[in-house]
């Protein structure tokens, strides 16, 4: 089959699941044609199968905005014609689904061009239900050929939000369970760590709605009883709020900001807790990943998080703000080894059991087959 796949190609979940998704597919012999603005940010261009389609915006006078949104359209009929793609799959709705519409009503005289699109989060809670966007969000959605989302919570969420009538398949994220394991002596430790210091982490695009600076605040009440160091994994916006928080902490020598990795499956085994303090997620990849590697989290009990993580069996759930409790969990998991190794072994036992590419890339492929076939 082959598959033209567009996503933002940021540091941020949707852009990671697509990216996955497309080696994942290659790997077994599909052709995966990227169609973005940039290379997205962990895909490795030399993988056999995958290609990269950039797409350029030209700058006119009489644009105050570029008109990406066209630009891309023109970038997917022309792929689609050329490389004779089976289908579109569209990460996130706003504007990715709508472009895709375009090209498929620019290939209609020719053949047909189905498209899928996979939805997220915040293109649903957030950007999809602005009142500016609201409509064409909605009818990005119904002209879909088919529709997924990440998690059950999205997809209800959706149908609340939007009324839409299309069925929505739940199609979970999901990790390599070969890259992501528990094997923390494969890699050289995290520069900046302390010999001997607990290690937390957090992964995200330092985004509000991630709460990064909650993640200090629970370093500073776990230092309280144990030596605890925190590595922060990503930037974005709050990164400079957050490392005025670290100084007026005097967290200083207690945080390492490693800042965008291509490879956090090479960062994640060496540590001991994930944080992930979010005021929503959809479905919280990152938590996967870290339990994937064995490492298991501590989050907020939001969206579909839930839907992910057991509550006192893979990982903890806490209210959103509530770094007291939050840090409690951790320095209980932190300072009561035969608890942490249990709890390692549960939450990768769930990545292995649940969420393994394995399991979950099949599904994309019926669904992908299920669509061209209609």
């Amino acid at each position: 089959m082959k598959v033209g796949i567009t996503c933002y190609p940021t540091y941020g979940g949707s852009g990671i699941v697509a990216t996955e998704l497309g080696l994942e597919l290659a790997n077994r012999g599909h052709e995966v044609h990227f169609i973005s603005y940039a290379n997205p940010i962990r895909l490795d261009a030399d993988t056999p199968r995958i290609y990269y389609h950039e797409v350029e915006v030209s700058t006119y006078p009489l644009f105050q905005y570029p008109p990406y949104s066209l630009a891309l359209a023109s970038r997917m009929a022309e792929v689609a014609e050329r490389k004779k793609l089976d289908l579109l799959h569209v990460h996130y709705a706003i504007p990715h689904s709508i472009s895709a519409l375009l090209a498929q009503q620019m290939m209609a005289s020719r053949r047909r061009l189905p498209f899928v699109t996979t939805l997220h989060g915040t293109d649903i809670t957030l950007v999809g239900a602005d009142r500016s966007y609201f409509p064409i969000t909605k009818f990005s959605i119904e002209q879909s050929d088919g529709v997924t989302s990440v998690s059950e919570y999205l997809k209800q969420r959706t149908v609340e939000v939007f009324g839409v009538e299309n069925e929505i398949r739940v199609i979970t994220n999901f990790v390599n369970c070969d890259i992501y394991r528990p094997d923390r002596d494969r890699y050289p430790a995290i520069p900046g760590v302390p010999d001997g210091a607990k290690v937390l982490i957090h992964l995200s695009n330092f985004r509000p709605v991630k709460r990064v600076a909650d993640c200090v605040r629970v370093l500073e009440r776990v230092r309280r009883e144990v030596d605890a160091h925190l590595v922060l994994v990503g930037d974005g916006p709050e990164r400079g709020p957050v490392e005025r928080i670290v100084q007026d902490l005097n967290l200083v020598p207690n945080v390492t900001f490693l800042g965008k990795q291509n490879h956090v499956e090479r960062i994640i085994p060496r540590a001991d807790v994930l944080l992930l303090p979010s005021e929503l997620e959809s479905f919280g990849l990152a938590a996967l990943e870290a339990m994937a590697c064995g490492v298991p989290p501590v989050a907020t009990r939001v969206g579909g998080v839930a839907e992910l993580i057991t509550h006192g069996e893979d990982g903890y759930l806490e209210a959103v703000g509530d770094v007291d409790a939050q840090a409690a969990r951790v320095s209980e998991l932190l300072s009561n080894g035969p608890l942490h190794q249990r709890m390692r072994d549960a939450a990768r036992l769930t990545a292995l059991t649940r969420f393994c590419s394995g399991m979950v890339i099949p599904e994309y492929i019926r669904y992908y087959e299920e669509v061209c076939s209609r």
